[in-house]
């Protein structure tokens, strides 16, 4: 009696404090960004920085919109996103696959994970030049490198997940006589979920620098063109704009998947 006294007035509490938690993070998300925007921008104007090389925020906004009205913002992100997406989405899920099978199957394991291990510290960006001579300049071969690039984080993540399973999860399948696919769906999967968010933390920030390299020397659009494209023309307003626009991107995309983690493992919160 006294112990469910105790949960109706600390619980409560406890969940109230959580929401703080949540706000207060939210609020340095947006606010350790605008801190520095704030100080670089103070720092140019009293002549701290060489504007040549280093505009301040307001110039680049200038640029910004600029690129905005005319569309060719939209089209270099709208470019490069699709490309790290698709590649990201396809290459996550296969490793995720390949990752839980050799988790939890010892004799995937000892043939697949050799090769995994092998080919993993590989720079996918040094094997680009091969996949040219395969595929072609195009599309094809982007999407290929940056699959690839994920397949091999998310297949160590999810396989580091499930084999760090608690014993007494296995056990409480096993004795409900659970099938494989239903093991694999309702407790393997969940329970190697942690690990899995971050090995996807991991892979969309190497999406994106496996993009913007390739899009250096295999793209008439993308914002790794852009860059490339500003450098050539010391366009470096046009430069920073696409810096900062991957910065904001990535900065999405790891929210969303912090948002995604939060409603899919809310018991690791």
């Amino acid at each position: 009696m006294h112990t469910d006294a105790a949960k109706t007035i600390i619980l409560p509490r406890e969940s109230g404090g959580k929401n703080r938690h949540e706000a207060g993070t939210g609020y340095f998300y947006i606010l350790s960004p605008a801190l520095v925007l704030l100080v670089w921008q103070i720092a140019g104007s009293l002549g701290f920085l060489d504007l040549r090389f280093f505009p301040t925020p307001s110039m680049i906004a200038v640029t910004f919109w600029e690129q905005v009205k005319t569309g060719e913002w939209f089209l270099h992100v709208g470019a490069t996103v699709g490309r790290v997406l698709l590649g990201f989405v396809t290459g996550s899920f296969v490793g995720i696959v390949t990752g839980t099978l050799m988790g939890l199957v010892p004799a995937v394991r000892l043939s697949v994970y050799p090769l995994v291990a092998a080919f993993y510290p590989i720079p996918k960006i040094a094997i680009f030049p091969l996949i040219l001579l395969i595929f072609g300049m195009g599309e094809t071969s982007i999407f290929i490198t940056i699959a690839a690039t994920c397949f091999f984080l998310l297949s160590i993540s999810a396989m580091a997940g499930v084999l760090n399973i608690p014993q007494v999860y296995l056990d409480v399948g096993k004795n409900f006589g659970a099938n494989r696919l239903y093991f694999i769906r309702t407790v393997a999967i969940p329970a190697a979920l942690p690990v899995i968010f971050s090995g996807l933390k991991l892979a969309l920030g190497a999406a994106f620098l496996v993009v913007v390299s390739i899009e250096f020397v295999n793209a008439s659009t993308g914002i790794g063109w852009q860059i490339w494209r500003s450098w050539e023309l010391f366009s470096i307003r046009t430069m920073f704009v696409s810096l900062l626009t991957i910065s904001l991107l990535g900065l999405i995309l790891v929210i969303s998947l912090d948002w995604l983690e939060r409603k899919l493992v809310p018991w690791h919160h």
